[in-house]
């Protein structure tokens, strides 16, 4: 079970786990949380999701440990 959550996470960019860490809920209540705004709000909140994925993918690339020790 674990193996499949984590390939789900790692090609769902890993939104609601860091969104859990960062609020202190499980990630499994904000899975469903957005499942079920998507469903009310016609899915829109995947506009909010693929924003967080793009904020969370470019810090990654910001940061300055990411470019230590790498030819310019």
């Amino acid at each position: 079970m674990k193996r499949i959550l984590y390939f789900f996470e790692k090609k769902a960019f890993g939104v609601c786990t860091w969104l859990g860490d960062i609020l202190g809920i499980s990630t499994n209540v904000i899975r469903l949380y957005f499942i079920y705004a998507s469903f009310i709000a016609f899915g829109s909140p995947i506009i909010i999701y693929l924003a967080l994925a793009f904020w969370m993918n470019l810090k990654k690339y910001l940061r300055k440990d990411y470019f230590k020790g790498r030819a310019i």
